[in-house]
């Protein structure tokens, strides 16, 4: 009896601390962006919303937000297009090298962030390409495809062929099965994965950081400001992306939720 009682109350509250102890950065993140700090933002001074209406009187947080914007966009979409296309290549068709390319797609995954950003910067300084925005955006990209295609290729795989057999047996062409049948059954998993990279792409720091040839991404405002203390309007701009992150997922189990029960009652 003892024993299925701890068993029943240790699993709960080992998850409930875990939870915990990963949401106390948040908090303090969320809490400090209302701290009425002058030039330092670790101790709390007061409250104010004046961080958050004024978010941009803080030199170079906006710009630095708006270059990682704009890298996270642009980078997601290449790298979305790409994987897709690969990853239904490499569960749709047989060619050559097929097994090698899905071991070597694990090796951006693997590889750590110093090795790959390193690589990269190296491979920019022998053929004399300039650093800014656009290594960095190709640097993304290439960190990024290998998660875009590991994502997509399992909504790959779970797709029915039946769908887009019976689709040709109504005389539809390739490019109508794959626009009408086949890629809306892969958005899902297509959109999945444009989150995934854009939030990899927003949030690095190491890679950006070898590549980034003076240009100012958020990551690295916050890791300069870091020394003198995270400047409230940071904190602002960080508040801002977990509760938008935090509403997208809500929307999005909520969506789900809603498909299913209607798929059910018309079922």
């Amino acid at each position: 009896m003892r024993g299925s009682l701890f068993g029943r109350w240790l699993l709960p509250v080992y998850s409930a601390l875990a939870v915990i102890l990963l949401l106390i950065p948040v908090v303090y993140t969320i809490v400090f962006s209302f701290n009425a700090s002058v030039k330092s933002n670790i101790l709390w001074k007061g409250f104010t919303l004046e961080n958050w209406t004024h978010v941009c009187d803080a030199r170079g947080v906006c710009a630095s937000v708006a270059n990682s914007l704009f890298i996270g966009v642009i980078a997601t979409l290449i790298a979305t297009a790409i994987g897709t296309l690969m990853a239904i290549a490499l569960v749709r068709f047989k060619f050559r090298g097929r097994a090698l390319v899905n071991i070597l797609l694990f090796l951006p995954m693997a590889t750590p962030e110093v090795v790959l950003g390193a690589g990269l910067a190296a491979q920019f300084l022998a053929v004399g390409f300039g650093k800014g925005i656009v290594t960095i955006i190709i640097a993304h990209v290439l960190f990024c495809i290998s998660f875009v295609v590991v994502t997509v290729k399992a909504r790959v795989a779970s797709l029915d062929p039946a769908l887009e057999e019976a689709a040709r047996d109504l005389y539809g062409s390739s490019w109508q099965v794959f626009w009408r049948i086949t890629f809306p059954l892969l958005l899902p998993g297509i959109l999945a994965a444009a989150l995934l990279s854009f939030s990899l792409s927003f949030d690095d720091f190491i890679i950006t950081r070898f590549n980034n040839g003076g240009v100012e991404t958020f990551p690295i405002f916050v890791y300069t400001a870091a020394a003198k203390g995270v400047p409230a309007e940071a904190n602002v701009v960080a508040s801002a992306v977990f509760i938008l992150a935090l509403v997208i997922v809500i929307v999005g189990q909520a969506s789900s939720a809603a498909r299913r029960k209607r798929l059910a009652r018309e079922a």
